[in-house]
C-alpha cells in the first residue's frame, strides 16, 4: 500500500545560522530577557540545579520505574517540586509521566506506525499549510520539509485518523510541536491523545469540536472569576465591552503555548499536565491582577492591545506563578460548570422548540 506522509517533499533549504535561546528559538534583536537567553551561570546556580536533577532522578527512578509510587507516597512534595519547575533535561519523560500518555504508548504498541504509514485523512492539506505558521522561529521547525515538520505533519496527521470526529484544528498544532520539542513523535503523539481523551485530567477534545463547545464553556467560567476576583476591573471591561473570546481563547486553546515566552510556557505547562486545566485560569487572573492598576483606566483600542501585549516583568515566572497558585479556583468553578450546563441547556431547549414550532 502507498506510504503517506509528508517526506515524499523533497526538504527545502537549510535557513541561515541565527543566534538562538537556550531554547532553540531565534534571538529577537535587543532582547535582554533574563529567561530567554543562554546566560552563563555560576558555580553555585549550576551546582544548584545539579542537586535538583538528582532529586528528581532519585523521585522518578531509571527510565520512570519509581514514579507510581513516589506520587502515590509523597503527593505533595512532588506537587511542589512540579510548581517550581520540572529540570529541562527531564522534562519529556516527566511529561509523559505524568499525563498517562506513557501508559497508552506501552498498551498500544505498532498504532502510531499505522495510523502514519498506512492511513489517509482529509486534514492532510490544512495540515501542511498550517506548518511552517507553527513556531517559526525554532531552529527544528524553521526548514521546509525539514525533520521538525514532517514529525509535526505525521503526529497531526496520526491524531486526524485517530480521532476523525475532532479530526484536525489549527490550535492543536501549537499543542503537539511544544511535545516534540521534549519527545519522540510516538510518544508526542499519545501525549495529545492522553490530553484529548483525558487520561488523567478532563478531556481537552470539545477545545476542538465544531463551535468549540468547551473554549465557550472555559470564557464564561473565566469571564465570572474576573467578575469575582477583580471586580473594578471586572466592570471596566464591562463598560468597554470587552469579553474574555477577544483576547482569552487562545490561552485556552494553547494553553499559553502560542503568543507567551516559552520558558513561561513551559512552566505552565508542566503544572498544567500535573493539576488539570485550572492553572490556565489562574494564570490568567494573575496576569489581570499584575497589571490591573494599568489597565483599569484604560479606553477600548488601548485595552485590548495591553490584554494581547503583556509587559515583560508580567511574564516572569518567578513572580507571576507564585501569584496564580495563591488564587483558589477549583470548587468555584465546578459551581461555575454546573450553571452554564443548566444555561446551556435551556438554550438548547428553546432552540429545539422553535425548530419544533418551524415544523409544525
Amino acid at each position: 500500500m502507498e506510504k503517506k506522509r509528508i517526506d515524499d517533499n523533497e526538504p527545502g533549504p537549510v535557513p541561515p545560522p541565527a543566534p538562538l535561546d537556550r531554547f532553540g528559538f531565534a534571538k529577537p534583536e535587543l532582547n535582554n530577557s533574563p529567561d530567554g537567553l543562554a546566560k552563563g551561570r555560576s558555580a553555585n546556580e549550576y551546582e544548584r540545579e545539579e542537586r535538583r536533577i538528582r532529586k528528581w532522578r532519585k523521585m522518578i527512578g531509571v527510565g520512570g520505574s519509581d514514579w507510581k509510587h513516589y506520587a502515590k507516597r509523597k503527593p505533595h512534595v512532588v506537587k511542589r517540586r512540579i510548581r517550581k519547575g520540572i529540570p529541562d533535561c527531564l522534562r519529556g519523560l516527566v511529561w509523559q509521566l505524568i499525563s498517562g500518555s506513557r501508559d497508552l504508548l506501552l498498551m498500544n504498541p505498532g498504532v502510531y506506525e499505522q495510523l502514519v504509514i498506512y492511513e489517509t485523512s482529509a486534514s492532510e492539506l490544512d495540515i501542511i499549510r498550517d506548518i511552517s505558521r507553527t513556531f517559526p522561529s525554532h531552529v527544528f521547525f524553521q526548514q521546509r520539509h525539514g525533520p521538525g515538520q514532517r514529525s509535526l505533519y505525521n503526529v497531526l496527521k496520526a491524531y486526524s485518523v485517530f480521532d476523525r470526529d475532532v479530526g484536525y484544528v489549527q490550535g492543536m498544532g501549537f499543542l503537539a510541536a511544544l511535545l516534540l520539542l521534549y519527545m519522540s513523535e510516538e510518544d508526542a503523539f499519545w501525549l495529545l491523545v492522553a490530553l484529548l481523551k483525558g487520561a488523567v485530567h478532563a478531556p481537552m477534545e470539545g477545545l476542538y469540536q465544531v463551535g468549540l463547545p468547551l473554549v465557550q464553556q472555559y470564557l464564561f467560567q473565566f469571564d465570572q472569576l474576573v467578575r469575582e476576583h477583580l471586580p473594578k476591573l471586572g466592570e471596566h471591561f464591562t463598560q468597554e465591552m470587552i469579553n474574555p473570546s477577544m483576547y482569552a481563547s487562545q490561552w485556552f486553546i494553547t494553553v499559553f503555548s502560542y503568543s507567551f515566552p516559552f520558558h513561561l510556557a513551559l512552566r505552565i505547562w508542566d503544572v498544567f499536565l500535573y493539576e488539570g486545566v485550572k492553572i490556565v485560569f489562574k494564570v490568567g487572573l494573575a496576569l489581570l491582577k499584575y497589571c490591573h492598576d494599568d489597565m483599569i483606566n484604560l479606553p477600548f483600542e488601548k485595552l485590548i492591545h495591553a490584554l494581547r501585549n503583556f509587559p515583560e516583568d508580567a511574564m516572569d515566572p518567578n513572580t507571576l506563578l507564585p501569584m496564580a497558585y495563591s488564587i483558589k479556583v477549583s470548587k468555584r468553578l465546578e459551581g461555575l460548570n454546573q450553571e452554564y450546563e443548566k444555561k446551556n441547556g435551556k438554550q438548547v431547549q428553546l432552540a429545539d422548540f422553535h425548530e419544533k414550532k418551524k415544523q409544525s
